[in-house]
């Protein structure tokens, strides 16, 4: 990466930090994905019990991998023949890992959702929630905030799954009511009350969507 671009970002997430600490969340800078990898893992104490939502900056800093080989009560939904019963174990546990479709400098996390259970562990439930943010995803405010979920992530992400949705064909957000939607819930963070609960860790990297 481009040392100007490596610098931009070093300064860019200390004020996104900032912004986190103003609203009784905690965040971290990793200036490459191991470093990324090596800080969730100081976050995860051994022997907890972790679950996700469809987190791809998480496999792709390699801790999806981690918690599988680890000591961890790894709560894997792809393995659960009854996956309500794996979204319904995510609300219970120790730690719940998820990454946003789009942030604010000023530190506000912004997540859509087709079946919710991701949104709905981020508000509630899990004791702890890790966050795993590419810089790539960082915007000025909450309007580019939001256009970047429904018109980067959502049609990213219906394209991935193989959605009959208007987005999937054109590639930008239609504001469709189509049946394959997963734009069903949208979730904005902007303070938690509840202190060391919400942990972000900013990746000097293009992570997920």
């Amino acid at each position: 990466m481009n040392e100007c671009i490596v610098k931009r970002n070093e300064l860019l997430a200390q004020k996104v930090i900032k912004g986190l600490e103003s609203r009784n969340m905690t965040g971290y800078y990793a200036a490459s994905k191991e470093e990324a990898l090596a800080k969730a893992l100081e976050l995860i104490p051994k022997g907890s019990s972790v679950t996700m939502g469809g987190a791809m900056s998480a496999r792709e800093i390699g801790l999806v991998d981690a918690m599988k080989d680890g000591d961890y009560n790894f709560i894997d939904r792809d393995n659960y023949e009854d996956k309500r019963a794996a979204m319904l174990a995510a609300y219970d546990a120790d730690v719940f890992l998820s990454s946003a479709n789009a942030m604010t400098e000023d530190g506000i996390l912004v997540n859509i959702d087709g079946n919710s259970n991701r949104v709905s562990a981020i508000a509630q439930g899990p004791k702890k929630v890790l966050f795993i943010v590419g810089m790539n995803k960082v915007c000025d405010d909450i309007d580019g905030a939001m256009k970047r979920a429904r018109n980067v992530a959502a049609p990213t992400n219906a394209q991935r799954f193989g959605l009959d949705t208007p987005c999937a064909k054109t590639g930008s957000c239609m504001n469709c009511k189509s049946p394959d939607t997963i734009c069903c819930q949208f979730l904005i963070t902007r303070y938690s009350r509840h202190e060391g609960r919400i942990h972000v860790i900013l990746v000097n990297d293009n992570l997920g969507f």
